[in-house]
């Protein structure tokens, strides 16, 4: 084991969008020095974050980055609606209250900004996405990259910072309730780090087909890890085996539904199927199983993984026809096609009758109505369990089309409780002195359930910024 000369400020394990605004956030506030350690390569850096293409965040007023107002009050009751309450109230309201601050502080950090485009998923009155988003499947995966890489020059350009890769931080050391620094692989070399204060940044255990098969049994072999494959919980389950009080449900987590042919590991937005609002959805039994049209996509998307885990064999059919081709971003493989219901079910490898019957009942029993495909519309059907409640449109218009969906999970919701200033409680509900987290590591606290698009990173900024600021001081 070889022990690091130096003692650090400021140790932030992990390489994302919570980790980096944690850093710089640090230095800002005065750390003299700082070492970030990543456990992906270079060019794989930033987790998560790397996926990303929008944030959301409060603004009482129309600004230059949406399309309308989008207040406090309403955040925070979008935040409780979602997760049916399963929140920490007073930190949601922390993420609320200073999502604006954070924009300013991304904008003046140079993270290039510009005003939602119509048709972003219901998106543009609440969210600001990056400038090199588009209509295009890349440039989503590049929206996210462009926001890590400029975080990354920041800290490039400060000799105060000390940025390892291909780096695994395998323990925290304490000492008398206090910690000391960590253990970290380098290769096959022990390393110790000594640190004034550690922020832990290194994500969910989302990419633990282990730990997940614990919790889902066989169906988690079927789970398309959409985020980074380095995201494996090693820490979060160090950190609790440290007393760490373990926040979440391990079966919660941000979980949607991809197209079945995505990479195992790392497809990011292209592998998501948004066609779900604008069809039906059944399982290989030919059943519907849950409303289509709940409402708004970005206050729903997240639920559809969870819902297709929990179906047979963990996989699941979104059906549309030829009138709603073209109303939602496609992912990145083409939808099976045909002429007909029953040739479409062949393809599928489902049976014609109760496919076409499933259909059928579908059409029956919607009600005559316009669709509005930018709002809530009420376009529902009626006597159908379960009922479609908006943007119910007969399927009756060929080329009928089809995309196979399996559970995409983006991270868990299981973590850390932290309190107010992004320390990490113990059991005992005393926070560990200088022990703090920020990210998808702590996530549990604010979301037990459910989510709102562009939220994870507001989470992670805001407690970021706080983690940082906090980090100097203890």
């Amino acid at each position: 084991m070889y022990l690091y000369e130096k003692i650090f400020d400021v140790i932030v394990i992990g390489g994302g969008n919570a980790g980096l605004v944690s850093a710089i956030s640090a230095i800002e506030h005065g750390a003299k020095s700082l070492l970030l350690i990543e456990k992906a390569p270079k060019e794989l850096r930033g987790g998560n974050s790397r996926y990303t293409r929008d944030i959301r965040y409060a603004h009482e007023d129309v600004d230059e980055f949406t399309t309308g107002t989008y207040g406090r009050d309403e955040m925070l009751n979008d935040i409780l609606r979602v997760t049916g309450g399963r929140t920490n109230l007073e930190l949601a309201r922390i993420v609320v209250e200073r999502s604006q601050e954070l924009i300013q502080w991304m904008y003046r950090h140079g993270v290039p900004l510009v005003k939602a485009y119509r048709g972003a998923l219901h998106l543009s009155r609440t969210n600001a996405l990056s400038r090199t988003n588009a209509l295009t499947n890349a440039s989503f995966i590049g929206g996210g990259k462009a926001l890590i890489d400029t975080y990354y020059r920041y800290l490039s350009a400060r000799k105060e910072v000390k940025v390892l890769y291909n780096t695994a931080v395998t323990d925290i050391i304490v000492d008398d309730e206090r910690v000391v620094g960590v253990k970290a692989l380098m290769g096959s070399k022990e390393v110790v780090f000594k640190g004034n204060s550690v922020i832990v940044a290194s994500g969910g255990f989302q990419a633990n087909i282990g730990w997940l098969r614990q919790i889902w049994g066989g169906k988690a072999d079927k789970f398309i890890v959409r985020g980074s494959r380095f995201d494996d919980g090693l820490l979060l389950m160090r950190l609790i085996e440290l007393g760490a009080m373990p926040v979440g449900d391990p079966r919660e987590g941000h979980m949607v539904a991809v197209d079945a042919r995505a990479p195992r590991t790392d497809g990011g937005v292209i592998s998501k199927v948004d066609a779900i609002p604008f069809g039906i959805v059944i399982n290989r039994d030919c059943r519907r199983f849950y409303d289509e049209g709940e409402d708004e996509w970005p206050k729903r998307y997240a639920i559809w993984g969870k819902l297709v885990a929990e179906q047979p064999e963990a996989e699941a059919y979104v059906i549309f026809d030829s009138k709603m081709w073209g109303r939602f971003i496609p992912p990145a493989w083409p939808p099976y096609t045909a002429s007909s219901l029953e040739e479409l079910a062949v393809k599928l490898n489902l049976d014609p009758g109760r496919f076409i019957r499933v259909v059928k009942e579908f059409n029956d029993s919607v009600q005559p109505c316009r669709v509005n495909y930018e709002r809530l519309d009420g376009c529902s059907t009626k006597g159908l369990d379960p009922p479609k409640s908006n943007w119910a449109s007969r399927i009756d218009t060929p080329p009928f089309y089809a995309y196979k969906v399996v559970p995409g999970i983006t991270f868990t919701y299981y973590g850390v409780m932290v309190d107010r200033d992004s320390r990490v409680l113990r059991g005992d509900g005393k926070p560990f002195e200088n022990l703090l987290a920020a990210g998808e590591i702590m996530m549990g606290n604010i979301l037990g359930r459910g989510y709102l698009g562009g939220l994870g990173l507001t989470i992670g900024g805001v407690f970021g910024l706080i983690a940082g600021e906090r980090a100097v001081t203890l």
